[in-house]
C-alpha cells in the first residue's frame, strides 16, 4: 500500500533526476521546478491549502497532517516529536509532502550571541555570519529548518523595542550586515543538513512606526521608501534568502501583509524573488481592525491576491480559499502560485530527501567552537564611549567593586527573542571578574534587584563594598523584557533607581566605569557625567561576562562601534545622521543654549536655524562612534581619479596609523554626499567600511572602493539613477569625519 501511495512521488523524483542529466547547465533549478509542476499536478485543493497553512506546534495536528493540511509548523524543537510528525506527513499522507519546521531563532539558539543591534556594533559581516552559521547548525540538529531572520527593518527611533532585533539606522551597514545572516543561516547549500532557511523581515518600512509604537502605522513617502528602508530587503533577496515576511504595519493606508505593490510589484515582478511569502503573527486577520477588511474572507483575499503565500497561526486561509475560489473572487492559479512557491523552498532544502533527524545528530548544541565565537562577538560588540584619566583598562591587582542588577543575571544578559537560550550556559560578569581579578578582590553587592527596582534598601551595602575597591563598575541597563516586540518605552532613561544609585556612588570619590546593558540605545548623557568611563555592552549573550572582563581588564581591546545614533534627550528622536540639510541648517556658531538666551531677546535674534534650544542639533554620540583604549590617525586620503562615469569604481585610499601603544581593531568608514540632486539629498551616506587591526605605532595604507553604480538614488520621477554632478567624499572613525576629498560623476 505504501509503494502504490508514494508512486507518484517516485516518478516526479525521477522526472527530476532525468531532467537534471539532459540540462546541466539548469541542473538544479530544473529539477526542482520539475519536481514542483508535477507535485502540483497531483494535489487536491484541499492539499494545495494545506501547504499554504502554518500551524503553532505541540500535538494535536497529527490528523491534519496526515490529511495534507498543513504545510508548516512552527515553534517545536523537540527533535523526537518533530521526527514524528515528519513521518506522519511522509509515510501517511496521500502525496507524501514533509512539513516544513520553524522557530524564531533570532541571536542563536541555544548559544547565544549578542542581540542584533549588538551584532550590527561589530562592523564585521564574517564574525556576523559565523552567529547565524551556529546558529542555523544548533536549531538544526534539532528539526528547525526555518527561521524568522534576519530582522532588516531600518531603525531611527530607539523608543521602539524591536530596535534590539535591527541591525540599526543605515541602510548599507544593515544591507551588508543582513546578507551576511541570511549566507551564515542557509550556508554554502541549502539542502545541507545543518542549513535553514531565512526570513528577511518585516516587509516593508515596520522601522518607521509612528512614536516607536510597536505594530504602529508607518508614513513613509515612495522616494524615502526607496532609498532607505527597501535597500537591505534587496541585499536579501542577492543573498539568496529564501522566505520573506510581511509586516505588521501599514504604509500610506495599506496594511502590509496585503500590499500588492511590495509584495508582488516590488519583491517578485521587480527583484525577481521565487521563494515565498509568509505572513507575521495573525497579520491576515488583522487587516480586519485596520479596517482593510471586512472579514476574514475578505483579509484572506486580499492578502493572496497581495502575495501571502502562507499563513501563520490564524485560519483564515484554511477557513476561506474553497469558497473564494468559488465565488471567482480568487483563481486556482492564484493558490497554484502560492504553493509552487512553498514547495520549491521544501525541495531546495532537501527535506524530501532527508526529512528527519538522524538521533546520533540531534541536540548538538553549545561546542567550545560555538562558546568562542560567541564571546568574539561579544567583545568586538561592546563599545568604549567614555575613558577619562584612562580609568580602563583595570590591572587586575586591583580591588574591583562591582555592583549593579546587571552584574549577575543570567537571563537578562541574553536579551530578547532567546526561546532556547540555555542560562545554564551563561557567563554572567561576577563569574568572569571573579575568574579574571580573583575572587578576593571582587567586592560584589546588587544594590538593586533587578533594573526597575525603585527602593534603596539595597544601597548601603552597595555603598560599603564600593568604599572597600579601588574601583568601581556598575552593570547597570535594562532587563530583556524591557525590549524586544511590544515593548516600546516613551521614556528611555535607565529605569528604576539606578541613575540614584550611581550618584551614590560616585560619592565615595572612587573611579566609577559605567558598563550598560540594554536592548536600544539610552538616554544616559546625564548620568554619564557620574561616570570616568562608560562601556555599552547591549544585551551581549551566553559569554557577555567573559567578554566584558576581557574588555574591562585589557585583555581586549574595545573596538565596537555604534550602528545607531545616541540620542541626548528622548525629545531628539528620530535623530539619525543621514538627514537631510533643510534650508536652514544648523548652525553651532549662532546656537545659544536655552538658559544663555538674553531675557527679553529679539524673537529673531537667534539664527533661526533648524535646532532644540535646549537639546541643541548634535547628538550624545554619532553614528559610527567608538573609542579604543590606543588612537588612529588618519591621513594621505586620495582618490585614484578626479572624474568618474557610471560603471566604474572609485578606489578610496589613505594612511591609518595606530599612533597608541596598544595594538587595535579600528573600523575605517568612508561616507559621501551628493552635493546637488533633483531631489534632495543627505548630508552624508556611508558608502564603504572596513575592519582593519594594526599593532602598536603601525601605520598601514588602506584603500577602499566604492561602485560609482551605488551612488544612485530614486530622482524626481522616481527612478533608480546615478546623477552627474559634484560629491564631497570623507574617511574617519565615525559619521563626523574630517579628512575631506571631492570628485565628480559625468
Amino acid at each position: 500500500m505504501k509503494s502504490v501511495k508514494h508512486l507518484s512521488l517516485i516518478i516526479i523524483i525521477m522526472l527530476g533526476s532525468w531532467a537534471c542529466q539532459v540540462n546541466d547547465s539548469h541542473d538544479n533549478s530544473s529539477e526542482v521546478e520539475t519536481k514542483v509542476e508535477q507535485l502540483l499536478n497531483e494535489m487536491t485543493l484541499e492539499e494545495k491549502i494545506g501547504q499554504m497553512c502554518q500551524v503553532n506546534g505541540g500535538y494535536g495536528h497529527d490528523e491534519s497532517i496526515r490529511k495534507g493540511m498543513i504545510g508548516s509548523i512552527l515553534n517545536e524543537v523537540d527533535p523526537q516529536n518533530i521526527n514524528r510528525l515528519q513521518k506522519i506527513a511522509v509515510e501517511e499522507s496521500r502525496l507524501g509532502i514533509p512539513i516544513i519546521v520553524a522557530r524564531d531563532v533570532i541571536h542563536g539558539f541555544k548559544t547565544v550571541f549578542p542581540i542584533p543591534l549588538g551584532q550590527a556594533a561589530t562592523w564585521n559581516p564574517e564574525l556576523v555570519q559565523k552567529g547565524t552559521r551556529v546558529a542555523a547548525m544548533e536549531a538544526s540538529s534539532t528539526g528547525v529548518k526555518w527561521t524568522f531572520a534576519p530582522m532588516i527593518d531600518i531603525s531611527r527611533d530607539a523608543r521602539w523595542g524591536r530596535i534590539a532585533e535591527s541591525l540599526g539606522e543605515d541602510p548599507y551597514l544593515t544591507s551588508v550586515l543582513g546578507a551576511a545572516m541570511v549566507k551564515g543561516f542557509q550556508g554554502d547549500s541549502l539542502n545541507s543538513e545543518t542549513s535553514i532557511a531565512a526570513c528577511a523581515k518585516h516587509f516593508a518600512g515596520y522601522g518607521a512606526a509612528e512614536g516607536g509604537r510597536d505594530y504602529n502605522t508607518t508614513s513613509i513617502p515612495p522616494r524615502e521608501l526607496r532609498d532607505i528602508y527597501l535597500p537591505p530587503f534587496k541585499a536579501a533577496v542577492d543573498a539568496g534568502a529564501r522566505t520573506f515576511m510581511s509586516g505588521f504595519n501599514e504604509i500610506d493606508g495599506i496594511p502590509a501583509t496585503g500590499n500588492k505593490q511590495l509584495l508582488t510589484d516590488v519583491l517578485r515582478n521587480e527583484w525577481q524573488f521565487d521563494g515565498f511569502v509568509v505572513s507575521d503573527w495573525a497579520s491576515t486577520v488583522e487587516m480586519i481592525p485596520h479596517g482593510f477588511a471586512k472579514d476574514a474572507k475578505e483579509a484572506a483575499q486580499r492578502a493572496i491576491k497581495a502575495g501571502v503565500n502562507m499563513e501563520m497561526a490564524t485560519t483564515s486561509y484554511k477557513d476561506n480559499i474553497a469558497a473564494l475560489i468559488e465565488e471567482g473572487a480568487l483563481e486556482i492559479e492564484d493558490i497554484n502560485q502560492a504553493v509552487r512557491n512553498i514547495l520549491r523552498v521544501k525541495f531546495e532544502l532537501g527535506l524530501f530527501d532527508n526529512p528527519y533527524i538522524a538521533e546520533e545528530k540531534q541536540n548538538q548544541f553549545a561546542k567550545p567552537e560555538y562558546l568562542e565565537a560567541a564571546k568574539k562577538a561579544a567583545t568586538q560588540s561592546m563599545v568604549l564611549l567614555k575613558n577619562e584619566q584612562k580609568t580602563l583598562p583595570i590591572n587586575t591587582s586591583k580591588k574591583v567593586a562591582l555592583i549593579g542588577p546587571m552584574a549577575d543575571q543570567a537571563y537578562e544578559q541574553l536579551g530578547t527573542w532567546i526561546f532556547d537560550g540555555d542560562t545554564t550556559l551563561s557567563v554572567t560578569p561576577l563569574q568572569a571578574f571573579n575568574e579574571t581579578f580573583g575572587q578576593e578582590n571582587v567586592l560584589f553587592a546588587e544594590g538593586m534587584a533587578i533594573s526597575r527596582t525603585r527602593h534603596q534598601k539595597g544601597f548601603r551595602k552597595a555603598i560599603e563594598q564600593a568604599r572597600k575597591s579601588d574601583v568601581i563598575v556598575f552593570c547597570g541597563g535594562e532587563e530583556s523584557i524591557l525590549s524586544g516586540e511590544a515593548h516600546s518605552r516613551a521614556n528611555i532613561d535607565l529605569p528604576g533607581v539606578q541613575n540614584d544609585l550611581i550618584k551614590e556612588l560616585k560619592k565615595t570619590g572612587k573611579p566609577l566605569v559605567l558598563v550598560v546593558m540594554a536592548g536600544r540605545p539610552l538616554t544616559i548623557g546625564e548620568i554619564s557625567e557620574h561616570a570616568d568611563a562608560v562601556v555599552y555592552a547591549w544585551h551581549p549573550g551566553t559569554m557577555g561576562g567573559a567578554a566584558l572582563a576581557d574588555i574591562v581588564s585589557g585583555k581586549a581591546n574595545p573596538s565596537g562601534k555604534l550602528p545607531v545614533t545616541f540620542p541626548k534627550v528622548v525629545g531628539q528622536i528620530p535623530i539619525y545622521y543621514n538627514h537631510k540639510n533643510t534650508g536652514r541648517p544648523a548652525n553651532p556658531d549662532s546656537w545659544t543654549q536655552m538658559y544663555d538666551i538674553p531675557v527679553k531677546a529679539p524673537q529673531t535674534s537667534l539664527g533661526n536655524e533648524s535646532h532644540y534650544i535646549d537639546a541643541g542639533f548634535t547628538p550624545l554620540y554619532p553614528f559610527g562612534y567608538g573609542l579604543s583604549y590606543t588612537s588612529f590617525e588618519y591621513s594621505d586620503l586620495s582618490l585614484d581619479k578626479e572624474v568618474y562615469a557610471p560603471g566604474e569604481t572609485i578606489e578610496v585610499s589613505f594612511a591609518l596609523n595606530n599612533v597608541g601603544d596598544l595594538a587595535g581593531d579600528e573600523v575605517a568608514q568612508v561616507y559621501v554626499q551628493d552635493l546637488v540632486g533633483n531631489v534632495t539629498r543627505p548630508v552624508k551616506e556611508l558608502k564603504a567600511f572596513e575592519r582593519i587591526s594594526l599593532d602598536k605605532n603601525e601605520e598601514k595604507s588602506v584603500t577602499l572602493t566604492i561602485e560609482v553604480d551605488d551612488l544612485n538614488f530614486t530622482n524626481i520621477d522616481m527612478e533608480q539613477v546615478v546623477e552627474p554632478g559634484e560629491f564631497q567624499l570623507w574617511v574617519g572613525g565615525d559619521s563626523n569625519a574630517k579628512l575631506t576629498t571631492n570628485f565628480e560623476v559625468q
